[in-house]
């Protein structure tokens, strides 16, 4: 069995992460979500799990340092096209998101950022397969 990624975020505003994450074309598991809690399926091996934060509270023992005041990650995001890199940013902006930087284009990869409306950061990139393979 390939091993599974779950990465749980800390969120405001429940509905509005949900929708967020859905305009970005992923799922909602309604099997592992609740009102304080959602299970965004990104693939078959790799979760976001979206918590409130006093759910975020009862998760973790550490003080919850909020996105928005400090970086503690970034998720990379691997696409399989440059226009797909373009159409996630897109959307995550349309769903209230905001740009970090321009695209960088190195010719074998392309990448952007954006961050949700809770400040988690996420950097969709490209790279060339044959640069991938080494």
């Amino acid at each position: 069995m390939p091993r599974m990624i779950f990465i749980t975020l800390p969120i405001t505003d429940m509905p509005r992460a949900r929708a967020f994450y859905e305009a970005l074309g992923f799922s909602i598991n309604p099997d592992f979500s609740s009102e304080t809690s959602a299970c965004v399926v990104v693939s078959e091996t790799i979760y976001f799990m979206l918590s409130t934060h006093d759910q975020f509270r009862q998760i973790s023992v550490k003080p919850l340092v909020l996105p928005k005041d400090g970086a503690s990650a970034t998720f990379a995001l691997s696409c399989d096209s440059r226009a797909e890199v373009d159409a996630m940013t897109e959307a995550a902006i349309a769903a209230g998101g905001q740009s970090l930087h321009e695209a960088e284009d190195l010719g074998f990869m392309y990448s952007r950022a954006f961050e949700d409306p809770d400040g988690n950061g996420f950097g969709p990139f490209w790279m060339d397969p044959a640069a991938a393979n080494g």
